[in-house]
């Protein structure tokens, strides 16, 4: 009889299952999501109410996205502060006390969920915000430079918020750290000896940040942050010393000086159309919408065809016009004449181009008024010149006789030939831009 031996194989041990990082669980579930949505919500909160200045304007855009520093910081922080005193309302300090994890490591494990989302938030916002402004642009381009100094400073915002969280007692540490840090960046941006290095220091129209600035305002902010988490949390508190002086070190050159702004080469330079006398010149931040205005103007142009003594242009310059320059309306701040890249007040801009037209000459005699009335009239009169001369009309006497002249004069100025109107508005011309109110012919 045949025995038949039968062999098992040895059992193979299971892998053991895989235990996700700590750090993702703390990311993917509880406040850091909802800290980073309500970042978003706050700038969705904060820009819209002023959209009618920004959209269409990049310079506008970036500045309205950095100012909004003031209350997004704060918040930042008070989230991060939120975040620290977690253990203390659940009641589980001790308990985490006897963790094998150093004290640093759980630090970091629970703060830096809050400043990476608080940072995706103030990215998206900062993504919705560039997409609203693309189709109303009319020139420059997009100004992403302080994009990252900000993002930093959020995220520094937080550890800071989380360290005080930890250490602070009270469960009103957060909205009371809030409140201190609104204030606070209020106050140092006006401070000439520390709104260099506030994160959150207004922006100046005209000048932007060098290509270091970011990276300086992030050393500055983020190793203030982590010099503090160190000496807060490590074994060896000695290590804070590190982060502590790449900060000094990145402070250094943001306070010398103004060497970490730069003007806007744009904002001095024009875009100009010489088919027309003048010639219309308008900042080459809104090159695109030269046509427009061109168009506003057309109706004055095609009058003073033939003119003599006339500026040789209007500019755009937000500055004293240049010889031989008359001042052009200024397309900015945007909210009046241009809205989301359409110029809303065609005649109102046609009438204060040509009010421009006759330069400063100070106080005027009595006699030259007709004449000035005369001139605007026909070439682009006031939109609302009907209801003033209906209140003239239910005036006084002496508004009822200017009312009068000004009418006669209109009439007469109006009523000339072509080549008789052209010589009379050229030695018109001549003596507004001399200053010369006796010059000024009669009507």
């Amino acid at each position: 009889m045949t025995t038949t031996t039968t062999t098992t194989a040895p059992a193979v041990p299971e892998a053991p299952a895989r235990v996700p990082h700590p750090l993702r669980a703390e990311a993917l579930r509880g406040f850091p999501p909802l800290a980073g949505a309500a970042v978003l919500l706050l700038f969705g909160a904060v820009l819209p109410a002023s959209a009618d200045a920004w959209q269409g304007d990049w310079a506008k855009t970036a500045a309205q996205l950095h100012d909004a520093l003031v209350i997004a910081l704060p918040f930042a922080a008070a989230a991060g502060c939120w975040q620290g005193g977690r253990e203390r309302r659940r009641r589980t300090g001790e308990l985490w006390d006897t963790a094998v994890r150093a004290p640093l490591t759980r630090l970091l494990v629970s703060a830096l969920p809050v400043a990476l989302w608080v940072a995706v938030g103030h990215l998206l916002a900062v993504a919705l915000t560039t997409l609203t402004t693309w189709p109303y642009v009319r020139g420059d381009h997009p100004h992403l430079s302080p994009v990252p100094g900000d993002t930093a400073a959020l995220m520094a915002a937080a550890l800071l918020g989380h360290v005080v969280g930890r250490a602070a007692s009270t469960p009103l540490a957060a909205p009371l750290l809030g409140a201190a840090g609104y204030v606070g960046l209020g106050t140092a941006g006006y401070q000439d000896a520390v709104s260099p290095l506030d994160p959150a220091m207004p922006a100046v129209d005209g000048f932007w940040p060098v290509w270091w600035q970011p990276l300086a305002m992030a050393a500055w902010t983020l190793g203030l942050a982590f010099a503090l988490t160190l000496a807060y949390a490590a074994r060896r508190r000695a290590t804070a010393l590190v982060p502590l002086a790449v900060a000094l070190a990145a402070a250094l050159p943001l306070s010398t000086g103004s060497g970490p702004w730069r003007p806007d080469p744009l904002a001095h330079r024009q875009v100009c159309d010489t088919s027309t006398t003048p010639a219309v010149c308008v900042n080459a931040r809104y090159s695109g919408m030269l046509p427009q205005v061109r168009a506003a103007l057309s109706g004055v142009t095609g009058k003073l065809h033939g003119v003599h003594n006339l500026p040789v242009r209007w500019s755009d310059r937000g500055t004293e016009p240049r010889a031989g320059e008359a001042a052009l309306p200024m397309l900015t701040p945007f909210g009046w004449y241009v809205v989301r890249g359409r110029l809303t007040k065609p005649e109102q801009y046609a009438w204060e181009a040509v009010a421009a037209l006759r330069g400063g000459c100070g106080e005027e005699p009595e006699r030259v008024l007709p004449a000035d009335d005369a001139v605007q009239a026909y070439l682009a009169p006031n939109p609302q010149q009907r209801v003033f001369d209906a209140d003239d009309a239910k005036g006084d006497a002496a508004r009822r006789a200017h009312l009068r002249a000004s009418q006669a004069a209109r009439a007469k100025l109006a009523g000339m030939d072509e080549q008789r109107r052209r010589t009379w508005l050229s030695a018109y011309f001549a003596a507004r831009a001399a200053c010369d109110a006796e010059g000024v012919p009669a009507l």
